[in-house]
């Protein structure tokens, strides 16, 4: 495990018990993300890379219910709580617990892969998280993100970095630099502009 991945896993050992009654104030477009890839897309496998505490899981559950999803993270905190929320969905849901440096499709590729405020907390290395994706990837996959993009402040940046939050616009530019094509994709602000989220739906 890298040192950056360490510090992650340590932050969320402690952060998972507060995460589904705080994090709400911040993390805009989960649901709507999903509810969009629902609209055009039928995967058969779907993967959550970072999935913490398995909320976008019970959504994507939902969502596909003919799908067989896989949750990943590095905190075995947050799946947890996420073993929990998916326990009715066991036949289909499955948890694993790993840093995602290597791909894991193991010849059966993914046909959704969900990046849902990750890629930025991925510092050094996010970039290379992508190219692993787009290997995961099933020829006519596509991948969905929802993220922090941008702020204005430089105060609010470097409070952001405190938690492992890097914000300067590096999700699309790493989506475009793996080669996939963005079909959906817009730029939100949040708290009157305080800071900017992004959503996106790209296939290779």
């Amino acid at each position: 495990m890298s040192a950056e991945a360490a510090n992650l896993h340590g932050y969320y050992r402690w952060h998972a018990h507060i995460y589904d009654a705080t994090r709400w104030a911040f993390l805009f477009g989960r649901s709507a993300l999903i509810r969009t890839a629902a609209e055009t897309l039928q995967p058969r496998r779907i993967l959550e890379v970072g999935c913490g505490t398995g909320k976008n899981l019970v959504d994507l559950a939902h969502a596909f219910p003919n799908a067989e999803i896989v949750g990943l993270d590095l905190s075995a905190e947050m799946l947890e709580k996420a073993a929990k929320k998916t326990a009715a969905f066991r036949s289909r849901v499955s948890l694993l617990q790993d840093v995602y440096s290597t791909p894991i499709s193991a010849g059966r590729p993914f046909d959704l892969i969900v990046f849902s405020y990750c890629l930025t907390m991925i510092n050094p290395g996010h970039a290379e998280v992508v190219r692993v994706a787009v290997e995961d990837l099933s020829l006519d996959g596509h991948i969905a993100v929802v993220d922090f993009s941008d702020s204005p402040h430089p105060w609010f940046r470097r409070w952001m970095g405190v938690n492992h939050v890097r914000m300067e616009g590096q999700v699309l530019a790493a989506l475009q630099a793996a080669g996939l094509k963005p079909q959906q994709c817009s730029i939100s602000s949040a708290y009157a502009g305080l800071w900017r989220w992004v959503t996106c739906l790209a296939s290779r």
